[in-house]
């Protein structure tokens, strides 16, 4: 499909996809894998697609074009889902010089083993197409150390790859007849899974791309849909997001055995909204509910309590893998608290704080147990530690 008068995209829409970097994110709406070739007095093709779908890409892209006289391939980022038809792609076109940054470099001799003659670009560097030329801009740990971005003048295209990209699937590609809801929950839960940790970089990034002045029509991510019409509204969402964002919502978590930590958490979230009625209070059984749809509403919320049962000394592996990775977000303007159910031993929100700590959240002083069952004057309290926290939160 063209995207402009140089530029075809050639890449994959995976509508089937239903999770992803192996079962850790959810994809309800699917993804694409994002290739661009660009055609003038020379030819250059960026990145590929996932390697299951690297022999239909070929087959699509010798349609277009006669790889023997392919000029460059450009790698702006090695991961497989990028990278996947980079073998196939050099074999059928061994003259095209390869292009990547220092640390790109790296990344495919540790992904393919191959002795392919890389070259090395970096921040400023261009390369003359004919009528247009393609600059290179590093963009290192947005969201891996090879990451680049590339703007293609006359078309005015940034290729920025993972920022600003979505796992949504459409068949249209662009901004211009999608659900806008759907998208931006897309875009932010993308952001809050793979981005955030990155925050402070990518708004270095942002104001670096502002100071070149470039007058960029559209931005062309690695995954989901290019944007066209909503440029300006999804850089200042990122600006937004990478600003220790936070909203009102306070996110509640927890997984249960007997239901008893289940009681908890509505007696809380009661307690919460009879203090706070204008925040929205969201409830997830962390056994059940996507992880990344649990983090992308931790990272929308001021608060977040986290509830299990005691468990062999210890917590339910559900809610210590959701904790696990809300430390590795690096999340911002968070307060967090702990609750939970046991029977003889109660050391399960002593465990669940701890952790929280670790994640960098500012800690409720007081936590919410009950011994075995809860009882109409424990679930009362638990509504009384709702109404502390929300407190708390919104001091």
């Amino acid at each position: 499909m063209k995207i402009s008068e140089k530029v075809t995209w050639i890449g994959k829409i995976d509508y089937d996809l239903k999770q992803f970097h192996g079962e850790q994110l959810s994809t309800d709406l699917g993804s694409s894998y994002n290739s661009y070739l660009i055609q003038d007095e020379k030819t250059a093709v960026i990145d590929t697609v996932w390697l299951p779908y690297a022999e239909e890409f070929m087959a699509n892209l010798e349609k277009k074009i006669d790889l023997t006289k392919l000029d460059y391939i450009i790698v702006n980022h090695a991961e497989p889902d990028h990278s996947g038809a980079l073998p196939l792609l050099v074999k059928a076109a061994p003259q095209a010089k390869i292009l990547c940054t220092a640390n790109g470099a790296k990344s495919i001799k540790g992904y393919y083993h191959q002795n392919w003659d890389l070259k090395i670009v970096k921040t400023g560097d261009k390369i003359s197409l004919g009528s247009c030329e393609l600059t290179f801009i590093e963009a290192p740990m947005l969201h891996w150390p090879d990451t680049m971005m590339n703007f293609l003048s006359g078309d005015n295209i940034l290729f920025s790859n993972d920022v600003f990209g979505q796992h949504f699937a459409h068949k249209d590609l662009t901004d211009e007849n999608v659900d806008n809801e759907a998208l931006y929950y897309e875009a932010i839960k993308y952001f809050a899974n793979i981005i955030a940790p990155f925050s402070k970089k990518t708004l270095k990034k942002i104001e670096e791309l502002r100071s070149l002045d470039l007058p960029i029509s559209m931005i062309a991510p690695a995954h989901g849909v290019i944007w066209k019409k909503d440029i300006k509204t999804i850089v200042e969402k990122y600006i937004e997001w990478s600003s220790a964002y936070a909203i009102n919502e306070i996110t509640i978590i927890y997984d249960t055995m007997y239901d008893s930590t289940e009681m908890l958490a509505g007696a809380i979230a009661r307690g919460i909204k009879n203090e706070l009625p204008d925040f929205e209070v969201k409830i997830f059984n962390s056994a059940k509910v996507s992880s990344s749809d649990i983090v992308t509403e931790a990272f929308r919320s001021k608060g977040i309590l986290v509830g299990s049962p005691t468990y062999n000394n210890g917590i339910l592996n559900s809610t210590a893998a959701i904790l696990e990775e809300l430390k590795g977000l690096s999340l911002e303007n968070k307060k967090a608290g702990a609750f939970g159910s046991y029977g003889w031993s109660p050391v399960n929100t002593k465990i669940i704080s701890e952790m929280l700590t670790h994640c960098g959240f500012d800690i409720f002083a007081e936590s919410c147990k009950v011994q075995w069952r809860p009882a109409i004057d424990a679930l009362i309290k638990a509504e009384e530690f709702g109404s502390a926290f929300a407190k708390f939160v919104n001091q």
